[in-house]
């Protein structure tokens, strides 16, 4: 056995909340923290989608995690927060209400999701790890940007 192919026994995660609950973003697909920027909307982008924004000269797309997750939307005054995650060489901006810490976890305390959690959230997130009296979802970052396509123009005969 090579030191490649052993596996750490622990996984690291940036912590967030969308709405009340609290999410693991995988600590390796975090490529920075932001303060609230400008959000330009984009036309017949998808629901998700909540526009772009420019990160130090290179346009990104924003995805608001509350309608990803079938949330109501957030309300005017309500704080908010970008990840930027790096998924298939670009990168993306989930919009949350707050980061935490990162965490570094025992892989072996991962537990599956709850029969009882909501579709939305059963289809993006990996499983589940209880912290601090809570319990911190995992998010799955291929899943999160499987989105819904952008509505079509109707085109008349």
């Amino acid at each position: 056995m090579t030191p490649a192919s052993i596996e750490p026994s622990s996984e690291g995660f940036v912590s967030v909340r969308v709405g009340d609950q609290m999410i693991g973003v995988p600590l390796l697909r975090v490529q920075d923290v932001i303060a609230p920027v400008r959000i330009d909307r984009v036309p017949l982008a998808p629901f998700e989608v909540a526009g772009s924004l420019n990160l130090r000269g290179r346009i990104i797309t924003a995805v608001d995690m509350r309608r990803r997750l079938g949330l109501p939307p957030r309300e005017d005054g309500q704080p908010q927060m970008s990840v930027i995650v790096e998924r298939g060489g670009e990168l993306y901006a989930l919009q949350v209400e707050d980061v935490g810490d990162v965490l570094w976890l025992e892989r072996s305390a991962k537990e599956p999701l709850p029969v009882t959690l909501a579709p939305e959230w059963r289809e993006l997130c990996d499983g589940l790890y209880r912290h601090d009296d809570a319990s911190l979802l995992i998010l799955n970052i291929e899943r999160t940007f499987t989105l819904a396509s952008a509505p079509s123009p109707s085109t008349s005969a």
